[in-house]
């Protein structure tokens, strides 16, 4: 199944990426350190607003910020072959500021009495995208392909955004409904993974006995 967000929607945010990376790296910037700078600015607004119920502008920055996760793998690219430390990085820092922005949502909605049972949603969330993420790491460390899942990471953000934005304008059920949506997709993809890596699990041949 094909991913949420297509193939030329992401060539075009690369390319809007692109003179914002050359900049970088043309003043010393290294990728690592927008890795850390995204990440950081991801909490303040998940922790700093999202949670205080200010959805608005928590939707607004962590997305802004999340943009980075694109802009950091451009700059690696551009600058060419490094050290693995940077893919360890990104991997850990991607971690941390999904556990913030679906704990930040989750605490939003527990304040306010888990309307249309949203708190329980942003939990499935919380599990099923860090078990997405994991599977395909996992795969690829035992040889096998996991690379594929209708809801990835960009997926996930932008529904959430959605969501927030909803919840902003007035709309109760707004946030909740794309919570349990999300959870549904990210049910699949970790299936989906799964299923893929079973099928690209070739077991050697050996040869009969003489």
């Amino acid at each position: 199944m094909a991913k949420i967000v297509s193939v030329p929607a992401r060539a075009l945010v690369s390319y809007v990426l692109n003179p914002a990376a050359r900049f970088l790296l043309r003043i010393g910037v290294t990728p690592n350190v927008v890795t850390v700078a995204g990440t950081v600015g991801v909490l303040i607004g998940a922790l700093g607003f999202g949670a205080r119920g200010e959805l608005f502008w928590g939707t607004v920055i962590v997305t802004a910020f999340a943009l980075t996760d694109a802009l950091d793998g451009t700059m690696a690219r551009m600058r060419g072959p490094s050290g693995k430390f940077g893919a360890l990085l990104d991997s850990s820092m991607d971690r941390l500021a999904d556990a913030a922005v679906f704990g930040a949502v989750a605490y939003y909605l527990a304040g306010l009495g888990n309307p249309y049972g949203g708190l329980v949603a942003a939990l499935i969330c919380l599990a099923a995208g860090q078990v997405v993420s994991y599977v395909k790491a996992r795969a690829q460390s035992l040889g096998l392909d996991a690379d594929v899942g209708i809801a990835e990471r960009l997926e996930r953000l932008l529904i959430v955004g959605v969501g927030g934005l909803l919840g902003a304008a007035g709309l109760e059920w707004g946030l909740p409904a794309t919570l349990w949506f999300l959870a549904v997709l990210s049910l699949i993809t970790v299936l989906q993974r799964l299923v893929h890596a079973a099928k690209s699990d070739k077991a050697p041949v050996t040869g009969e006995p003489a």
